[in-house]
């Protein structure tokens, strides 16, 4: 991918303290952009911003509640007034720690504070967010609005149900930015994210996850964010109301595919 294809643009990047956020911050300003490093922690939102300006690039730290439409409103004014511009925001905020995991559990056992968090987090923000950007977004008549999801809003599983009922209506949201706004230049997209392993996990989950991909090793964060480069940039500037699968086809297959090939291992076919 080409350095300086997002040069003179300024993006928002929502939960980029740490972690994938802070990641794409970094990719995309190695394309060119000013970043907008905006977390609800803002010792960490400004300790990745101040990399970024050692690194040679704009940056400007936000402490941000994305649930809150004060926090988010103030947010954006202070990067319009900073850069003058908006072009790209990646709703990539979400709330799952270790005391939202514990809590945000299977239907029958749900902690209904927890549901309300992760809807509250992840999906009221990302529409918080893109209620106030995009009439920013609108004077330039340009500018990408993209959404993390994540296989779990496709797929049932033994957990988490608040936060894949959020990721689950981040896919219809690019659908309406585009919907809304497409002809006045403003593209929706989401990226369904997969396992790209940013800290330790026990050996045998990924061995049973590596299993499930189609690719041989697991994604990294650097993946991911280049997929958001391209959605931020020009060399998407066709692609809009979809979803980008990004998940090392994990999301693609029956889910037999794993013993069915040992079968066919058995059998001495390749299945090629």
């Amino acid at each position: 991918m080409s350095t300086g294809k997002l040069a003179g643009r300024v993006a928002i990047i929502t939960g980029s303290g740490g972690g994938l956020g802070a990641e794409c911050a970094r990719v995309l300003a190695s394309h060119g952009a000013s970043i907008a490093v905006v977390d609800i922690n803002g010792d960490a939102a400004e300790s990745v911003a101040e990399s970024l300006r050692s690194a040679g690039s704009q940056a400007l730290g936000i402490r941000t509640d994305v649930s809150s439409e004060e926090d988010v409103h103030a947010m954006v004014a202070r990067v319009k007034e900073r850069f003058g511009r908006i072009d790209v925001l990646h709703n990539n905020a979400a709330v799952l720690d270790a005391e939202q995991r514990q809590r945000d559990r299977d239907l029958c056992n749900l902690d209904m504070a927890a549901w309300d968090r992760a809807i509250a987090v992840n999906l009221r923000g990302a529409v918080l967010c893109t209620k106030h950007v995009v009439p920013v977004m609108l004077e330039q008549s340009k500018g990408s609005v993209i959404f993390a999801t994540s296989g779990l809003g496709m797929q049932g599983d033994m957990s988490l149900s608040g936060y894949a009922t959020s990721k689950a209506a981040l896919m219809m949201l690019p659908k309406l930015v585009a919907a809304q706004y497409g002809k006045r230049g403003i593209r929706g997209n989401a990226v369904q994210i997969g396992l790209a392993p940013q800290h330790p996990l026990p050996d045998a989950l990924l061995d049973i996850m590596r299993d499930n991909h189609c690719t041989p090793e697991l994604g990294t964060p650097r993946q991911i964010a280049d997929v958001v480069a391209f959605l931020a940039s020009d060399e998407s500037s066709f692609v809009t109301g979809t979803t980008l699968v990004a998940d090392g086809g994990f999301s693609s297959h029956t889910p037999s595919l794993v013993e069915m090939r040992k079968l066919f291992e058995q059998m001495g076919r390749t299945g090629m």
